[in-house]
């Protein structure tokens, strides 16, 4: 079966903070575009750091017990280094990296560090809700003519709201094997 890459299921289109974004206007990024984390760049797009509203709480409550009031900035609300991904990396592998380090979100660099997307838990899980006539695709194409190199209509390849059943010929299978 394909292994689907995050390159083709993040989103390229990304919010991002800059390291002088002020509290404020970062809590203003998170709400207008409905997101949890926000990536910080640099000049050059090169990912700094990642901002979640966890670290935005963790702000409030420390301006709370603070007596001074000092301007925050994404500078010092990020938490760094930023956990990023490559595009080619295989998006089971994006994943685990997510379960593991507890976060939604997995900034996409280029060679260069430099942000080129985003890649979300819905991104990743949008690779598994194929339809039956894609699966059914991938069980001839990959594994009856690709991996056992057998004709198309050796094996009948029915798929039932993601269930796959195979009938055939079995004797003609095992012996084509040989």
């Amino acid at each position: 079966m394909k292994t689907h890459t995050v390159g083709e299921v993040m989103t390229s289109d990304v919010v991002r903070a800059h390291p002088m974004t002020a509290f404020r206007e970062v809590v203003r990024l998170l709400e207008r575009h409905r997101i949890s984390e926000v990536p910080v760049v640099d000049h050059d797009d090169k990912v700094l750091g990642v901002i979640s509203g966890t670290d935005l709480v963790r702000e409030q409550a420390r301006r709370a017990r603070a007596e001074e009031g000092c301007i925050a900035t994404a500078e010092h609300l990020m938490s760094t280094p930023a956990v990023t991904v490559h595009p080619e990396q295989p998006v089971p592998d994006a994943a685990r990296v997510m379960q593991r380090r507890g976060i939604e979100r997995l900034p996409v660099v280029d060679e260069e560090d430099r942000l080129i997307g985003i890649a979300t838990r819905r991104d990743l899980l949008r690779v598994f809700l194929r339809t039956d006539g894609d699966i059914r695709r991938e069980v001839i194409d990959d594994v009856l003519v690709g991996a056992l190199g057998l004709a198309p209509d050796t094996v009948t390849v029915l798929v039932r709201d993601g269930l796959v059943t195979l009938t055939g010929l079995w004797s003609a299978v095992a012996t084509s094997r040989k």
